[in-house]
């Protein structure tokens, strides 16, 4: 696929390439009520000098955050901190920017790559609780097989102070080890959110699917939760500030803007992710490697951009 085109595709789902973009994305944003997650973009690093770019890119978006007063988290990728070249860096490199995301009391998601480091992205979560650095969750992928495990795992350990990102996963992972159909994985996705909000646990439920979408909504509805409510399930934890009451609704930027306004009318706390850098090509290259059904999305909002409004 020509550069150029990438380009062209990519201007609707990456913010820029530069710090200020992402800050006037997240501003037009916010007149439709959204609230954010902002992710710098990179691939896996081959050296711990590029791990420091990433720690402090990272703190002048805090930075950012604060001087514009955005309503905005942090999404962050442990491997881009050098997790998997030097682990004990790569784990002070993470912990010092909770550190000073928690002094903003704001909180830091890590994304999750594919299963070969499910269990070390998992593992840096529950290392920087027993820190004390409770603003911080991960991203589990409803399509891998382990994930309902995982859940009751990290409930034994955190019990209500476990806080989730739930996606299907783009990741076109080994059959062995996950779901590869729709239906088979939208239904474990679904499972994942019930066992989540049956734990206590704080729930961002990021999907553009209707099934997924349609059965969160039913799902806290038959448990007394929804838009302007108090959590009412007794064993959550304490609201989280910056947050929905028990959960969120999570959305790519430039995919599905009319069901994301929908869904903030009502009430809903809905968060959009905001992506940008310098290796916007090859983030969506990658995205598109990783997973050739998006180029489906791509093609109809090259040909149909009326049925996909930002």
């Amino acid at each position: 696929m020509p550069k150029w085109f990438v380009g062209w595709v990519s201007r609707r789902y990456v913010a820029g390439t530069k710090l200020s973009d992402a800050v006037k994305v997240m501003q037009r944003l916010s007149k439709e009520g959204a609230c954010f997650t902002i992710d710098v973009l990179g691939e896996e690093i081959t050296s711990m000098e590029e791990a420091t770019f990433f720690l402090e890119e990272y703190k002048r978006v805090i930075s950012a955050i604060i001087e514009n007063d955005l309503d905005s988290n942090l999404s962050i990728k442990p491997t881009a901190f050098g997790l998997l070249l030097d682990r004990e860096k790569g784990m002070e490199n993470i912990e010092t920017l909770v550190k000073m995301a928690q002094g903003y009391d704001m909180f830091v998601r890590l994304d999750m790559e594919d299963h070969r480091v499910t269990e070390d992205t998992i593992q840096v979560m529950l290392d920087m609780h027993q820190k004390g650095l409770t603003n911080v969750g991960v991203v589990l992928q409803g399509r891998l097989f382990r994930t309902l495990d995982d859940i009751e795992r990290i409930k034994e350990i955190l019990g209500p102070n476990a806080d989730y990102r739930i996606c299907k996963g783009i990741y076109l992972e080994p059959e062995e080890i996950s779901h590869t159909d729709r239906k088979p994985i939208i239904d474990a996705t679904n499972k994942c959110i019930d066992a989540m909000l049956d734990a206590g646990a704080y729930v961002g439920v990021a999907s553009h699917d209707y099934p997924v979408v349609n059965h969160t909504i039913a799902a806290l509805e038959s448990r007394g939760m929804g838009p302007n409510k108090s959590d009412p399930r007794k064993n959550a934890g304490p609201p989280r500030k910056q947050k929905g009451p028990g959960y969120e609704f999570q959305m790519l930027l430039g995919v599905r803007g009319p069901m994301r306004r929908k869904l903030a009318a009502q009430g809903h706390t809905t968060r959009v992710y905001i992506p940008y850098g310098e290796k916007w090509y090859e983030y969506s290259i990658r995205r598109l490697q990783e997973n050739p059904t998006i180029g489906t999305q791509v093609a109809k909002a090259f040909l149909m951009p009326w049925t996909n409004r930002p």
